[in-house]
């Protein structure tokens, strides 16, 4: 009889808009995929038919910022039993473009909600499913603003986040980064204004290490 497999390691990418951070994870999972590890690649919110269709909501819709969180942990509790839950079970990797990060830095530091609040509902929709590596895309807010410009020009249509204020940027910047200084063993800051190919450099040196 075989054993079964061990857990899977849980990886989360984060970043302001503009950081480059979606990119960056379709590039490492192809890293993890080259090297043969089983690769689960998803996103917040998101990753489930319920979580698409709370992300076009979220993105497009006008609502409070309670009304926020709320919905970003409903997405997330079926986005944990749907698809990181099973997953890890397997001993695949998941990689995350955000998670529960992302709310605090976002829903809290950027729009005011109450950190008590988040904490009760990060405890009740996921306990101690956290991930084990946390990589933050850090760029200033003014490159981030800078970027969404340009894509901008290019036809994008920006979501209402997008949209938001290079000082709201700098509040959530703010909230990454006190999140990974409390948390140092877990995050990994990136600096993401450096030419594509350092970085890729960086995430592949990260690939060899898990």
């Amino acid at each position: 009889m075989s054993a079964p497999p061990s857990r899977g390691r849980f990886i989360t990418l984060e970043g302001i808009d503009g950081a480059g951070k979606s990119t960056h994870a379709r590039f490492l999972a192809e890293e993890l995929t080259r090297r043969g590890r089983r690769v689960v690649a998803t996103r917040e919110p998101g990753g489930t038919a319920t979580g698409e269709a709370i992300r076009d909501w979220l993105l497009h819709r006008p609502m409070t910022h309670d009304s926020e969180a709320l919905l970003m942990f409903a997405a997330r509790r079926e986005h944990l039993v749907q698809v990181i839950e099973p997953a890890l079970a397997r001993g695949d990797v998941v990689l995350c473009d955000r998670f529960t990060d992302a709310t605090y830095a976002y829903q809290g530091a950027g729009h005011g909600v109450s950190l008590a609040m988040l904490d009760t509902l990060a405890e009740f929709v996921h306990g101690d499913c956290n991930p084990d590596l946390t990589l933050l895309f850090d760029v200033p807010s003014e490159v981030s603003r800078e970027r969404l410009a340009r894509m901008q020009a290019r036809g994008k249509s920006l979501d209402r986040f997008e949209r938001e204020s290079q000082d709201f940027f700098e509040r959530v910047r703010d909230g990454y980064l006190a999140r990974a200084a409390a948390e140092p063993a877990r995050f990994r800051i990136i600096d993401s204004t450096r030419p594509v190919d350092e970085v890729r450099a960086e995430i592949r040196a990260i690939a060899d290490g898990l």
